[in-house]
């Protein structure tokens, strides 16, 4: 029997998952958790609960469907709670998350949500993805204003290795980038602690006033903008699962975890991308090792969470953006490929990836959901135009 093995550049995959993943958004989570009172400690214990959840539902998920399927945090939903949890007590916090987490289970259970995404043609689908990944790409090249060696010297690495050995182009991308970065002195290991931290269970208290205000918000932005996404990433990349059970696991987990400081645990769309990529493994059928890689590396983050943020600060911000660039560049053209080959939907699906990339927010909804919106209106309004 051959021993089984799961190649380097796929492993890379899941590291560099998590790590865009941690690098974009762990600072917001910070601001929201203090924005309740939290202290050090409980925020320390928010982060380990938050990547104890993410690892188990992504390799539980993996393993189960064998296919790429990553969770997240919200990103959406914590720029949202640095505002709303001004002002409340963290009982009332905990409160708001269950309360959320319990809005989305209902959702997956009654099958609302998984009606809506199957009416999303491809196109449109693929469009969304590109205008949510065209920021990364731009970042990494924008980086070469303020640090042209740091992120000069990785991009050469990429190029060259992409010619001469194309799966470990983004490995040495990286690799080059630590090389430089420690050269320069830009790595800053002052603030990094990694000793374990345990969460800490609150007690919560329930506010109809907060319900309303903050966890129904919380659940609409959740799904619109994150879900929704999550779901419309796998289908671009040739993943079709049943959605009602993906909601339902993961607004499950995040319910169990709540009490820990989980203000949600929502279906991966960047960070899923990578690993849905054919950088994560040239055989689709095999990408959800990548995964599983990624869902190992959400549980170090987990047991370790009171060290992550120092580990974040101790990196070069330009090192994260140009490797998260390098890393999105093939999904990137692939979703556009897949969203303008169609020259009858080319319309729909270009107004789609443009409203997506503008930024929109609107009621705190972000552009994500509208571009699916305006673009699928595109889409009906011309459809409907050339049969009449």
């Amino acid at each position: 029997m051959r021993a089984f093995s799961i190649p380097l550049p796929t492993v890379l995959s899941g590291f560099v998952a998590v790590l865009v993943g941690y690098a974009s958004s762990a600072a917001i989570i910070w601001q929201a958790a203090l924005a309740a009172g939290a202290t050090t400690e409980q925020i320390a214990g928010w982060m380990t609960s938050l990547g104890i959840a993410m690892g188990v539902s992504t390799l539980a998920l993996t393993l189960w469907y064998r296919a790429p399927v990553l969770t997240a945090w919200s990103t959406p939903g914590a720029a949202l709670l640095v505002t709303g949890l001004q002002g409340i007590t963290i009982q009332d916090a905990i409160g708001v998350f269950i309360v959320a987490n319990a809005l989305i289970v209902l959702c997956g259970v009654t099958g609302l949500f998984a009606r809506l995404m199957k009416i999303i043609p491809h196109s449109l689908a693929s469009a969304m993805l590109a205008g949510i990944l065209l920021r990364f790409g731009l970042q990494a090249f924008n980086s070469l204003n303020n640090e042209l060696i740091l992120c000069g010297s990785m991009l050469l690495a990429w190029l060259v290795c992409k010619v001469i050995a194309p799966r470990y182009a983004t490995l040495a991308a990286m690799l080059v980038g630590i090389a430089i970065a420690l050269i320069k002195g830009d790595v800053v290991t002052s603030g990094v602690n990694l000793s374990p931290v345990f969460p800490e269970f609150i007690a919560p208290h329930f506010s109809f006033a907060h319900s309303i205000s903050i966890a129904l918000p919380l659940f609409l932005v959740t799904m619109a903008s994150q879900n929704a996404p999550g779901i419309a990433t796998m289908k671009a990349s040739g993943y079709a699962l049943p959605v009602s059970p993906l909601i339902v696991f993961t607004g499950l987990m995040a319910l169990l975890f709540s009490p820990f400081g989980v203000y949600s645990i929502c279906i991966a769309a960047i960070t899923a991308a990578i690993c849905q990529s054919p950088e994560a493994h040239p055989d689709a059928k095999r990408r959800w090792l990548a995964a599983a890689a990624a869902g190992v590396f959400y549980l170090l983050a987990g047991v370790f969470g009171g060290s992550v943020t120092g580990l974040m600060a101790a990196l070069p911000v330009s090192w994260i953006q140009m490797l998260a660039g390098l890393a999105l560049l093939g999904t990137i053209s692939g979703s556009l490929y897949q969203a303008l080959h169609n020259e009858a939907e080319r319309d729909a699906a270009i107004v789609t990836f443009l409203v997506t990339a503008s930024g929109l927010t609107l009621w705190g909804v972000g552009s994500a959901f509208w571009g699916l919106v305006v673009g699928g209106f595109c889409y009906a309004a011309l459809t409907l135009f050339r049969r009449t």
